[in-house]
């Protein structure tokens, strides 16, 4: 099958329908939009004036995201991962027999383009080499006809043995290797199909997991219960990559140390597992598989997708596959549809994305224009919000099993994920949307009544959000075996909690409410010793310190209390010698690295954001840090950024946003010039 757009694999924000975005026309061309909503004696003002140099750069900027608006009303950037998305996009067309020679030669390609000169593959640009990352994207390519001798193959190949080969591997990588024969699925923790039948009320249960987790964890239980192999010809067969044959020590899971650990005793249960799954006697099999079943059609959207993300989308088409399902039913043709609307398509490379963000995109555009100064009636903006107003969610998801009288509303992240809206999406979508002049008031009012109120019902207990789910709180399931990523629950994060406070800030909620009263302990009590907040969604104490200052702001809490005033100065003090912020992905393993890093635009627009927020608009580093924004942009508007400043899993997945390296030095930018010339 075919990818149903076309776009080059670059900066340029593409339109679900596959059309590539007409430049609209610059602001000041649109029909003397700016001059229609500026008094005529500010407007004289202006024009007598030469311009300064930050009124320039935020034009310069405003008027890129002018252009890159879609017809619709909508912006959407690349989101870029890793290589493993493509590479198992491969594996799953040669599991279901439908390779097409063309595309594969286009996947291959790309995944070739992204191998480094030492041979390995990264998780994040500069990155160290990740050895799961390499191993499958060297099967990807042995089964798309390169030979073992290739060079590319052989530098590979080398690194994937220096590193201990198939074995040290994660889960997934073992898995998609056992759907082919080459790995021993003996060798993967047990996910027993049973797990779908355990009740809501029960400690462990499917609605424990996290939203991501359990979208891919109900199909992949009946791909792991039913242990599929399709055997590929010799030539594409990789094992080369065991440092030495195999032996059974090597399909079991390592113990650490300690009398007892919780580790021990989720190994422990592993292997009990992995006799029951081999007895004869398993009356509730059967039941097991019709519910997941059910489950897994249930939670298809009607544009095909699963959860929104590859690995929900991917596995589920997996499940079905080994349920019997043809290639041809509409249930599978639809999922792989879905996946194709992910794909970035040129003459010669083809990359699938993890997920694509246009609700996220849009809003940040919004909120970026409005920081600029576009007014609230200009029709761009009145565009796009109304785009957004027509995604809202307002029919049950999984959250409903946690809150089961809260009701509907919110946004998610994708075109079309109505199982899971999620608070941050939710939270900044309403922060956009703010004062837009849409031309049905009451509906946008009555919107956002809803999506506040689900909001406000996801909170904790503990105080704080997380982002689709509420109470998803058993860390010890981040223990089991199969959890190598650490990434089955969805807790509570300072970030989030932040961004929910800015909410209820912006629509004059008091400080003394008692849901912001909450966050703010929360909030005290999740501080890190320096000063700033760990973040869960983007690259990372730069990322959870922004949004928890921006939203402390916001609901009114007293910016010169020393707890505040610590985190200020521990922004002020990573400021680099250029201006400057930056903040390396590795700092996720190595706490010493917060907010180390080459500066980025994104995490320089995060620092300022911070800093503003805390009333530093007239401070020496923040002045530094606009000259640094103001210096770095391109004539076009834009800034360039190669680093990774988007979390999926710390540690473990990392995402560069196309569009963060321009919408937050926009904000930045036109928050400061606002701020300066209201409060001189």
């Amino acid at each position: 099958m075919t990818s149903p757009f076309k776009h080059p694999i670059s900066n340029a924000l593409t339109s679900f329908n596959g059309n590539v975005a007409e430049p609209e026309q610059s602001v000041e061309q649109q029909s003397g939009a700016k001059v229609h909503h500026l008094p005529a004696s500010i407007w004289k003002r202006k024009m007598g004036r030469a311009k300064s140099p930050l009124d320039v750069a935020i034009e310069g900027s405003r008027d890129f995201f002018f252009q890159e608006q879609l017809p619709k009303g909508y912006w959407w950037a690349e989101l870029e991962s890793n290589v493993t998305i493509t590479a198992e996009y491969i594996m799953l067309f040669h599991f279901l027999g439908l390779v097409d020679p063309e595309r594969q030669r286009k996947m291959s390609t790309y995944l070739l383009s992204k191998q480094t000169e030492e041979g390995f593959w990264t998780i994040y640009y500069g990155g160290p080499g990740d050895l799961s990352t390499t191993i499958e994207a060297y099967f990807a390519l042995k089964l798309s006809g390169y030979p073992e001798d290739h060079p590319a193959l052989a530098k590979a190949r080398a690194f994937i043995l220096e590193q201990g080969g198939v074995v040290k591997s994660r889960v997934f990588t073992k898995i998609f290797l056992a759907l082919f024969g080459e790995f021993d699925w003996q060798g993967i923790p047990s996910m027993p199909v049973e797990l779908n039948l355990l009740p809501d009320w029960a400690y462990i249960n499917i609605y424990e997991f996290s939203s991501w987790a359990r979208a891919t964890i109900v199909p992949l239980s009946v791909v792991m219960h039913s242990r599929p192999v399709r055997r590929v010809p010799p030539s594409a067969r990789v094992q080369e990559l065991f440092v030495r044959q195999p032996t059974a020590a090597d399909y079991s899971f390592a113990k650490n140390d300690g009398l007892f650990t919780w580790e021990k005793f989720f190994l422990g249960l592993d292997r009990v597992l992995k006799v029951y799954e081999k007895s004869p006697l398993r009356p509730f099999k059967k039941t097991a598989l019709a519910k997941a079943e059910e489950w897994v059609l249930e939670h298809q959207e009607p544009t095909g997708d699963w959860g929104g993300i590859q690995p929900a989308m991917l596995n589920a088409i997996l499940a079905l596959n080994v349920l019997g399902y043809r290639n041809d039913h509409p249930a599978v043709e639809q999922g792989l549809r879905a996946l194709a609307n992910f794909c970035i398509e040129t003459e010669d490379q083809l990359v699938l994305q993890s997920c694509v963000s246009p609700v996220w995109d849009t809003a940040l555009a919004l909120k970026a224009l409005l920081d600029a100064g576009v007014p609230p009636d200009h029709p761009s903006l009145v565009k796009g919000a109304q785009w957004l107003l027509d995604k809202e969610v307002t029919r049950a998801g999984d959250w409903r099993v946690k809150s089961p009288n809260l009701e509907a509303g919110g946004w998610a992240f994708e075109f079309l994920n109505d199982w899971y809206p999620d608070v941050d999406d939710s939270g900044f979508v309403m922060i956009a949307l703010k004062g837009i002049q849409v031309k049905d008031h009451k509906a946008m009012d009555a919107a956002i009544k809803r999506g506040i109120n689900w909001c406000l019902g996801m909170q904790s207990k503990n105080g704080g959000w997380g982002a689709f789910d509420k109470d998803n709180t058993k860390h010890v399931l981040n223990k089991i075996p199969f959890a190598d990523l650490e990434a089955l629950i969805d807790p509570p994060t300072a970030d989030l909690t932040g961004r929910m406070l800015e909410l209820m800030g912006t629509f004059d909620y008091p400080v003394t409410f008692p849901a912001a009263q909450r966050a703010i302990e929360f909030l005290k009590k999740n501080q890190e010793p320096e000063g700033p907040w760990w973040g869960r969604w983007g690259v990372n104490y730069l990322y959870g310190t922004w949004s928890v200052l921006c939203g402390l702001a916001a609901i009114g809490e007293d910016m010169d209390q020393p707890y505040i005033r610590k985190a200020v100065n521990w922004i002020k003090s990573r400021q680099n010698i250029d201006g400057g912020w930056g903040e390396t992905c590795q700092s996720y393993h190595d706490r010493t690295l917060a907010g180390v890093g080459e500066s980025t635009p994104s995490q320089t627009g995060w620092a300022l954001l911070s800093l503003l927020a805390a009333g530093e608009m007239h401070s020496a580093t923040v002045v530094r840090g606009v000259q640094y924004l103001i210096s770095t942009q391109n004539s076009d508007g834009t800034w360039d950024e190669q680093q990774y400043t988007g979390t999926g899993f710390p540690k473990y997945f990392m995402i560069k946003y196309h569009i963060y390296r321009n919408c937050f030095p926009l904000m930045a930018l036109g928050t400061y010039r606002t701020l300066t010339r209201t409060q001189p």
